[in-house]
């Protein structure tokens, strides 16, 4: 069944083209849309004429023109077509079958969407993926990765359009969604695409959404996959890369699961071995103690390799400002971030704190 925007759409197209009046009627004689002026005319012939019209599949004159639209055999629009006809019958058979193939290209768009988002929710059976893969006319062997887009605020359906009319350029492509949250891109891939070729597109996608929508997001991306069973793979650790990501590195647009580092392995930590190492490194409570200045101050330390000189320039401080801060963590926390070793646990401690919240979340 096609929207009242799209019937809209053939009609208005129909009207321009051919220079008659044109509407769609249901099986029941009820009006869905059309061009027509007054269409109370019509829906009176059309009446009169219904039984023919299912019967034969038209009834032209030389003012009106009722043709039946069948899906798969089965009837169902009336296409009325008014005006002057002195070429009735071919304009509607046209218009029929442009029609009937507008039907069939939109149930198949249904069909592989169902697929794709079945597919990625592991509904489907080994056995089924395979068989309904063919049915819908998606390639099995050949080589994809899965993006996921997350907006950082409410978009509408404005991101799912835009990489839809944008990005999707093959067969193979194919963008889709399984929940209000998020978008996906699932993409074919030649031969020679590798994971630079992946990063490339995430950051596109990432500057495009801004550009075009407006709308900040994050782009995550798994591991490239060579047949249409393993898409839900990459789907599930494109997921986890935002994960991820929105717990241990805010400030990234594009996440790679190949690329999580250290993060990955936290994040798959349970909740009591995470408890036990801070109780291991920390004293009770002792990172609440920590204000947001010092944290900043650590991790901007831990970035630029525990150097003191440097650090203090990027933070505009004399050098033993930033010393007197580093010695006061060390007093707070047992640790001292100039020594490796212990700059090290205090990093893991800090990652797995944002970790148990998350998880107490």
């Amino acid at each position: 069944m096609l929207s009242n925007q799209v019937l809209n759409k053939i009609m208005t197209d129909i009207h321009k083209i051919m220079g008659v009046d044109c509407s769609v009627w249901s099986m029941e004689g009820r009006f869905l849309c059309g061009t027509c002026a007054d269409c109370s005319k019509v829906q009176q012939r059309l009446m009169g004429a219904l039984e023919k019209v299912v019967l034969r599949g038209e009834r032209v004159t030389k003012q009106y023109g009722f043709f039946l639209v069948r899906d798969e055999g089965q009837p169902m629009y009336v296409l009325a077509l008014q005006g002057g006809l002195e070429n009735g019958r071919m304009m509607g058979e046209l218009c029929v079958s442009q029609f009937e193939h507008l039907l069939q290209a939109y149930k198949t768009r249904i069909d592989k969407n169902r697929f794709y988002q079945n597919l990625l929710l592991d509904n489907l059976l080994i056995v089924d993926i395979f068989n309904q893969a063919r049915k819908v006319g998606v390639e099995a062997e050949a080589r994809r990765a899965v993006f996921v887009i997350e907006p950082k605020q409410e978009s509408d359906n404005l991101i799912l359009e835009t990489i839809k009319g944008l990005y999707v350029t093959g067969s193979r492509d194919f963008v889709t969604a399984v929940d209000e949250n998020h978008v996906i891109y699932i993409k074919g891939l030649d031969r020679m695409e590798d994971y630079p070729d992946l990063e490339h597109t995430a950051n596109a996608l990432a500057d495009t959404i801004n550009t075009e929508v407006m709308v900040g997001v994050r782009v995550a991306y798994g591991t490239i996959v060579e047949n249409i069973q393993e898409v839900s793979k990459s789907y599930k650790e494109a997921m986890m890369a935002l994960d991820v990501g929105r717990i241990f590195y805010e400030g990234r647009e594009v996440l790679a699961y190949n690329e999580l580092g250290i993060g990955r392995l936290i994040h798959q930590l349970p909740i009591s071995l995470c408890e036990m190492f801070m109780k291991e490194v920390f004293e009770d409570n002792v990172l609440e103690q920590l204000d947001e200045e010092t944290l900043g101050t650590v991790n901007l330390f831990f970035e630029n390799s525990l150097n003191i000189s440097e650090t203090a320039r990027k933070l505009y401080v004399h050098r033993n400002t930033l010393v007197y801060r580093l010695e006061k963590i060390q007093r707070i926390t047992g640790l001292d971030v100039r020594v490796f070793d212990e700059a090290l646990a205090f990093k893991i401690a800090l990652m797995v704190s944002k970790h148990m919240k998350a998880m107490q979340q």
